[in-house]
């Protein structure tokens, strides 16, 4: 459920080249804080995961809501069996 949930997430993040910079950000709408900046395409998009993969594990610790995407509820790993 987790990576399917993270594989959902990053099919809906955008990427923009800095101009000027000539580096790429990246970032997750609707999951604040979840973004990244590298100089290569690829690289950015291993950050943004590995960006969402903490962001992911932080909210589950605290207990603090998480968005569902495509279906995907994980706010019931929280819940008590």
């Amino acid at each position: 459920m987790l990576a399917s949930y993270i594989d959902q997430a990053m099919e809906r993040a955008v990427y923009d080249i800095i101009a000027g910079e000539g580096s790429y950000w990246g970032e997750i709408p609707g999951l604040q804080g979840v973004w990244a900046r590298q100089t290569t395409l690829e690289s950015c998009r291993r950050e943004l995961r590995e960006a969402l993969s903490d962001w992911l594990a932080l909210r589950l610790r605290l207990g603090l809501t998480i968005p569902v995407i495509a279906d995907i509820d994980l706010n019931r790993m929280l819940q008590p069996a």
